[in-house]
């Protein structure tokens, strides 16, 4: 992989009251988290007024000169993976990927290759200018291992902080589609239920009280078709925590089907490799042109297959 340029960038601050150095580095230079200030400012990298500052700590104001030498991004440690990918969107600054099943989002324990991030590396090569000072694919919001669908990927410092901002603000909206057990009382509804690991199986999500670490979690949903003791169920997230539609579907009385760890993990007739859950669209404004773009991805397979039978067995 090339390897984006070293970059200095000067500055005069401009703020009336003094302001930490990490914190207006984070406010002032477009490509800089305040992680990644801190740790030029650590390597010695900033200057202030012509002498290096290595404390984040130090107060700057106005008329102060600040010059920061960005180095080159390091290349990533994985070893990139020709693994096709869906690609639903692409640009400069950021693709829409439809995830498949079974694919994990990031190297962990036990998945230390085959993820999207080490497709991705193949996939985006030298276009990758460096997150958080390495030539990596920045990771916006994941979805689980077997859940399907889109997922937006920065390939840009730049767009990585504004994308993660839009999810945050719950600007980006990001739409779901599941099949649930049963029939759920009413067209449409809001679960708000506070998600938090689960405090016997680490492994899992739970409602968990705030006061017992549990944090904030709303899902909206609306029946789309009812389909004998299953029902199609489009819901969309306020919030985005994990697995937060799956913890709710069941809090709801309705588990997704297939869901391995909070349902049965059958389902009628056809095989699935999970849960049937599926991010169908995704909505944001681009990080740089501010045009509004959507990312749509059609259903699995197995899914579509699997709703196919129910349709013919209830209609």
């Amino acid at each position: 992989m090339t390897q984006a340029a070293e970059q200095t960038v000067k500055q005069t601050v401009e703020t009336l009251r003094p302001v930490r150095l990490d914190r207006w580095l984070a406010e002032h230079v477009e490509t800089l988290s305040r992680n990644r200030a801190q740790q030029l400012i650590e390597q010695g990298a900033v200057q202030v007024n012509g002498a290096v500052c290595d404390s984040k700590k130090e107060q700057v104001s106005q008329g102060d000169r600040i010059e920061i030498t960005i180095p080159e991004a390091s290349p990533y440690e994985l070893q990139p993976e020709n693994i096709p990918l869906d690609v639903l969107y692409e640009d400069d600054q950021l693709l829409m990927v439809n995830k498949p099943a079974g694919m994990v989002v990031h190297p962990a324990p036990g998945h230390d290759t085959g993820t999207l991030v080490h497709a991705l590396l193949f996939h985006c090569g030298t276009q990758l200018t460096g997150v958080g000072g390495v030539q990596r694919p920045g990771i916006v919001h994941r979805l689980d291992k077997n859940t399907t669908g889109v997922m937006v990927v920065a390939k840009t410092e730049t767009a990585l902080r504004r994308l993660q901002q839009q999810i945050q603000a719950k600007t980006a909206r990001r739409e779901y589609i599941g099949l649930v057990n049963g029939v759920p009382k009413g067209e449409q509804g809001t679960i708000d239920q506070p998600i938090g690991r689960h405090p016997k199986h680490r492994k899992k999500m739970a409602i968990v009280p705030v006061d017992q670490g549990g944090r904030e979690a709303v899902t909206h949903w609306k029946t789309l078709e009812r389909l004998g003791n299953y029902t199609l169920v489009q819901f969309q997230l306020q919030t985005g925590r994990t697995h937060q539609i799956r913890v709710h579907s069941t809090y709801l009385g309705h588990p997704i089907v297939g869901d391995p760890e909070y349902g049965s993990g059958r389902s009628p007739g056809i095989k699935l490799p999970g849960q049937a859950l599926h991010a169908f669209r995704l909505t944001l404004e681009h990080p740089v042109t501010q045009v509004t773009i959507t990312g749509e991805a059609p259903l699995p397979e197995r899914m579509a297959k699997l709703l196919d039978r129910l349709r013919s067995q209830h209609h």
